[in-house]
């Protein structure tokens, strides 16, 4: 009786141990295409009719993507604590690849952790408050923030205060004009 205890136990500890080491192997899903049925998590709105980069981001725990008007919107998801934490991949626009800050929807996604952003600049994002601008490259960035000012930043340097702050929404004519 005492070894087939003996043997129970050791069964239950060697099944048990079968996983440890090995990793759960995740796929990261692509982004998603904008469509008019795209809705703001946040706002409860259609992303694509803002102004400015837009934010997606794709969870374990479901199959479709939370959609954001806005990259400070994306960027704060992430922060919050009472958000889920199942982040596969977060996305926002590229706007080196959009024409139009209007309009970007036609600009390429590109993975949040690899983009450079530009904090501070003088533009708005879609929902009117100062908006982290993101680009593929720094070269990129460097030129929009000639052109509308700012500060060059990775995503793990933008700072909480710029995304859950308090902020002044106003209706910049600059946030208006055209070109990323």
């Amino acid at each position: 009786m005492r070894m087939l205890r003996s043997f129970c136990l050791a069964l239950v500890l060697t099944s048990g141990l079968s996983g440890c080491g090995k990793e759960e192997r995740v796929e990261i899903p692509p982004p998603a295409s904008l469509t008019q049925e795209a809705i703001g998590y946040y706002c409860n709105m259609t992303v694509s009719e803002h102004q400015g980069p837009k934010g997606q981001i794709m969870l374990k725990s479901q199959d479709k993507p939370v959609w954001f008007s806005s990259v400070r919107d994306t960027v704060a998801f992430t922060l919050l604590p009472e958000e889920p934490k199942d982040i596969l991949a977060i996305y926002v626009t590229d706007m080196s690849k959009t024409d139009s800050w209007e309009n970007p929807e036609h600009g390429d996604w590109i993975e949040a952790k690899s983009a450079i952003f530009v904090i501070g600049s003088s533009k708005n994002g879609g929902m009117g408050a100062p908006e982290p601008v993101p680009f593929a490259t720094r070269q990129a960035a460097e030129g929009f923030t000639t052109r509308h000012g700012g500060k060059v930043v990775a995503f793990s340097e933008i700072p909480e205060s710029s995304i859950l702050g308090p902020v002044e929404v106003g209706d910049s004519s600059e946030s208006k004009e055209h070109g990323g």
